[in-house]
């Protein structure tokens, strides 16, 4: 059975959404993740901490983690910086 949704593997990095990791203080001056990126075909790239074996027995009803699926974390401030880049649906 075919996904409703699948990632492509080819999609290239076009730009940051908020800011850089280094700009808001999680960065150790190497500019790592935490980071929000849109791909060239419009999907979001998340970079932050794989939780997802800590997570994967407590997430709510209705939330499954597929196969190939990761639960990853980010600081909220690095969603708040990404807001002005998002746009509405």
């Amino acid at each position: 059975m075919a996904r409703a949704w699948e990632a492509d593997p080819s999609a290239l990095f076009e730009r940051r959404l908020g800011r850089s990791a280094e700009e808001l203080g999680h960065s150790d001056g190497n500019d790592e993740c935490p980071d929000i990126w849109q791909l060239d075909n419009g999907d979001v790239a998340v970079i932050g901490r794989d939780l997802t074996a800590v997570y994967r027995t407590r997430l709510p009803h209705g939330v499954n983690l597929a196969p190939g699926e990761r639960l990853v974390v980010i600081p909220g401030n690095v969603l708040s910086a990404a807001k002005k880049d998002i746009p509405d649906a």
